[in-house]
């Protein structure tokens, strides 16, 4: 038996609706007005994110970073509570260590470690935040802020420059080894001498630990990575779910022309 091209078997945005399509035709003698017009809500739903995807995803990148941000403004302003719920939000997100995280309205943007720290130590500083005189801290590390800001920068330049041209993704043995493989090294020879000087002492005198110039340059990489590879591909199938249904049920979608 011979094989084609894999993309011959990959089910397209068209053949996904041709058998909801028929999916629906066979519960056909179950449709009820208030069915019908449910289904109608969620075929409009459907044009609207195939038309406004990008938005979607810059607004929601967007939204992460400056809610990251914020703390350290109501801090500033004495809203403590308000602050604390934000960092308790991201917490899990981030090990926000002080010693790795940028800090706002102080004499200094970073406090990059001095000396290496036992684990213990490192979570037990996890929970400073700043005040008057340091600055106050960013909910998410200085890695992570460079990477979500490169997100949304790259994301709102792809929404430009995809409507004078057609964009090319990134392929993925570039993203690996300009956007993956930098953090990886970056972060993992970190961890690495990190766990080394714990469990092997004399092994290594002094951990390695990386710069905020690094972790912002390796997260910043990263970010516009994600962006590069994948953002093309979504465009194209979004594109395609939108022209497929508005062949599909222009003339069967009340008020249609409305959103598209």
């Amino acid at each position: 038996m011979e094989f084609g091209d894999m993309n011959d078997y990959a089910p397209n945005a068209e053949a996904i609706l041709n058998e909801a399509q028929r999916r629906l035709q066979e519960r056909g003698a179950q449709n009820t007005p208030a069915r019908q017009k449910w289904a109608t809500r969620l075929n409009r739903g459907v044009f609207w994110l195939a038309r406004h995807w990008l938005a979607v995803f810059n607004g929601l990148v967007g939204l992460f970073l400056g809610g990251a941000l914020l703390p350290p403004v109501l801090l500033k302003f004495g809203l403590t509570e308000a602050a604390d719920v934000l960092y308790a939000i991201y917490r899990p997100l981030c090990h926000q260590y002080p010693f790795r995280s940028w800090f706002l309205f102080g004499p200094r943007l970073a406090y990059p470690l001095t000396a290496p720290l036992h684990v213990a130590e490192m979570n037990t500083l996890r929970s400073f935040v700043g005040d008057a005189h340091t600055g106050y801290k960013v909910a998410i590390c200085q890695r992570d802020v460079a990477i979500y800001g490169f997100m949304l920068l790259a994301g709102l330049g792809y929404g430009v420059l995809r409507r004078r041209k057609t964009i090319q993704p990134w392929p993925m043995w570039g993203y690996f080894a300009f956007g993956i493989l930098p953090m990886m090294l970056d972060g993992g020879i970190q961890w690495i001498s990190y766990a080394a000087w714990l469990f092997f002492p004399g092994l290594i005198n002094i951990p390695f630990e990386t710069t905020p110039l690094m972790r912002t340059l390796t997260g910043a990489l990263f970010g516009f990575g994600i962006v590069a590879a994948a953002y093309p591909y979504l465009n194209e199938y979004f594109e395609d779910v939108r022209r497929v249904l508005h062949r599909k049920y222009n003339t069967t979608i009340p008020s249609l022309e409305v959103i598209l």
